[in-house]
């Protein structure tokens, strides 16, 4: 996949989820790959002749005009585009009696095979989403006697599902219970908080079971152990387990120290090798060798010296493309870094945006 392409269509789908409409006036539309686009015009100008019976008349004129804009937006196509094409347009003033009718169109550089037609107070965006979100997924599991956090990492982000708390008491017992019983009810409550993180774990893995590329677990040696070697996780789930990492924090610091110390069975992933990137190039900032960033970028493409560019998706677009496409003139890679995760946030905060490195030092 393109990183300009999956960057522009994260982008799109980032500000169509953003627009609102007032009433269900926002229409969204999917051609399919193959699908005559004749079809599609002949339908949206009879819903153009059902919106008449709209009661309200400002949704009634929202509604009929973002067809026709639609409908003049499809004539300008002589045929389906080879993978597609996904229209969305609607009145989205945030004032209300004003009308600002937007439209947006993509040819998605993947095939959709998903026709859709829909007025409504969103506009559809999940057929989109589903090109750029990768389809594997790691499971992250950071427990403690005390708490517990359970995310999902894809791609370039981690996302934090659930977080539980066990409400440990340690070692300080209630007055008049003996050494023993309290021992005995601490382990039951240590007991009772694992089978939860398990069963919660089995609710939000079990899900996707196909995608699930592997789970890795941290925490303190004790607590971590006594979980992956219990019976606490689904039968299914312990087979997908592919690291047990030691690690010091449970709260959603431990899952990006989870994620840290996992990097040689995560080096597939995308954050894990925009990480080691950014961690080549600092390396190579600390020690005066072949790197670049800021204004010295532009001069480093004019005479061919980058080996791979590194771009913060902060950067405006006309940024992004200029640059994007004079380090591919070049042969050079490219990788569009969010600033979700420490290396990328550094990339924007401190850099600039733009850092590479370098085949030789200019």
């Amino acid at each position: 996949m393109d990183p300009k392409e999956k960057y522009k269509l994260q982008k799109l789908v980032r500000e169509l989820k953003e627009k609102k409409g007032r009433h269900t006036e926002l229409v969204s539309v999917y051609i399919p790959k193959g699908f005559d686009i004749n079809n599609v015009i002949n339908q949206l100008t009879d819903e153009q002749g059902t919106a008449t019976n709209i009661k309200s008349k400002t949704t009634r004129k929202n509604v009929i005009d973002a067809l026709e804009r639609i409908i003049q937006h499809l004539r300008l196509f002589k045929k389906t585009p080879e993978n597609g094409l996904a229209v969305f347009c609607g009145n989205v003033s945030e004032r209300e009696g004003l009308q600002d009718l937007q439209l947006w169109s993509v040819e998605p550089f993947e095939p959709i095979f998903i026709r859709i037609y829909r007025c409504d107070q969103t506009f559809v965006t999940e057929p989109l989403e589903s090109l750029v979100i990768p389809k594997d997924v790691y499971g992250l599991i950071a427990i403690d006697n005390k708490e517990a956090t359970i995310a999902t990492l894809k791609g370039d982000r981690y996302n934090v599902i659930k977080k539980l708390s066990s409400g440990y008491r340690g070692k300080h017992r209630a007055g008049g219970q003996s050494q023993r019983r309290f021992e005995r009810l601490v382990m039951e409550q240590s007991h009772e908080f694992k089978v939860r993180v398990g069963e919660h774990s089995a609710a939000i893995f079990l899900e996707d079971l196909k995608n699930l590329k592997g789970i890795i677990i941290g925490g303190p040696a004790g607590t971590k152990d006594d979980f992956v070697e219990g019976d606490y996780l689904h039968h299914e789930l312990k087979k997908k387990i592919i690291a047990v990492q030691d690690i010091t924090y449970t709260d959603e610091s431990g899952i990006r120290e989870l994620v840290d110390k996992s990097q040689d069975v995560l080096s597939n992933v995308q954050m894990i090798r925009q990480k080691t990137l950014m961690q080549r190039f600092m390396k190579a900032l600390v020690s005066d060798g072949n790197m670049a960033y800021g204004g010295d970028i532009e001069k480093a493409l004019d005479v061919g010296a980058i080996e791979t560019l590194l771009l913060s998706e902060n950067l405006d677009d006309k940024i992004i493309d200029e640059l994007y496409e004079s380090a591919k003139a070049t042969g050079a890679d490219v990788e569009i870094l969010p600033d979700n995760f420490e290396e990328g946030f550094q990339l924007w905060n401190t850099f600039g945006g733009k850092a590479a490195l370098l085949r030789f030092k200019v």
